[in-house]
């Protein structure tokens, strides 16, 4: 399982405000095509991490990023990245469900409308294929003009993946994308992730180590802004090699 790097970071560090520390030199190797999941305690840098992979900590003023984020052998944060066209490589779903106000149609075509498709009859087969990769197709078929916000807190997060997936990404970046859902919509998700990574690379953070343990390939511990380590998701559950990742797993702490 040791396939073509996608995403490299190599000696990354981030501080917010000038000077607050929030990523201590990460060097992560990912995967094509496997699931990474971010495990860590709160506000230890996982969530930031993830959104470094598609430059989200733009948004955030007095970021200051020391280090290189190489995606297909370039550096992110490099001259001459056209961020637009980064973050249709790299998708991302969010914590919470956050549907546009709008037709579950008009959720999944937006992308690919702003990315300049207009043409009716491909606008319906991406919405229908990405709602088919997402296993909403059948829950939504007969109601696609109604209002994204209708559907349930599961199914909201599904049309999410489902958005994400229809410009084409390769990355697909998920942030505790079932910590607001109930325990059947949870499991939905996770059978989806383990579906989709044989065409996208997946990185998810996940306070829920159980989940991290059933769905990903390989587990990234996070401690104060720190990898303290990375390796095979079953060497990091049933043999880890740092006493804290031991303490953490069987939650003496966190």
């Amino acid at each position: 399982m040791d396939g073509k790097t996608k995403i490299k970071a190599e000696n990354l560090n981030l501080y917010y405000d000038g000077n607050k520390q929030a990523l201590k030199d990460i060097n992560l190797d990912l995967k094509e095509k496997e699931v990474t999941a971010l495990i860590g305690p709160s506000g230890c840098g996982k969530s930031t991490f993830l959104k470094t992979i598609n430059r989200m900590n733009d948004l955030i003023p007095n970021c200051k990023i020391e280090g290189k984020v190489i995606f297909d052998e370039k550096d992110i944060y490099g001259d001459n990245i056209d961020i637009i066209n980064l973050r249709k490589k790299i998708g991302m779903v969010f914590q919470k469900p956050n549907p546009f106000k709008m037709s579950i149609y008009d959720n999944i075509a937006y992308g690919p409308r702003i990315h300049g498709i207009k043409k009716k009859s491909t606008l319906d087969e991406i919405v229908e294929v990405s709602l088919r990769n997402s296993y909403i197709w059948d829950e939504v078929k007969d109601r696609l003009k109604t209002n994204a916000l209708s559907l349930s807190g599961g199914q909201q997060q599904r049309l999410c993946i489902a958005r994400a997936l229809a410009v084409d990404p390769e990355v697909v970046l998920m942030d505790e994308p079932t910590s607001a859902l109930d325990p059947i919509s949870t499991l939905k998700i996770e059978d989806l992730i383990s579906k989709l990574k044989k065409d996208y690379t997946i990185i998810i953070v996940t306070h829920n180590m159980q989940q991290g343990a059933r769905i990903s390939d390989k587990t990234a511990f996070f401690l104060n802004g720190e990898v303290i380590e990375y390796d095979l998701t079953e060497n990091i559950f049933m043999n880890p090699q740092n006493p804290k990742t031991e303490e953490y797993i069987t939650g003496r702490f966190g």
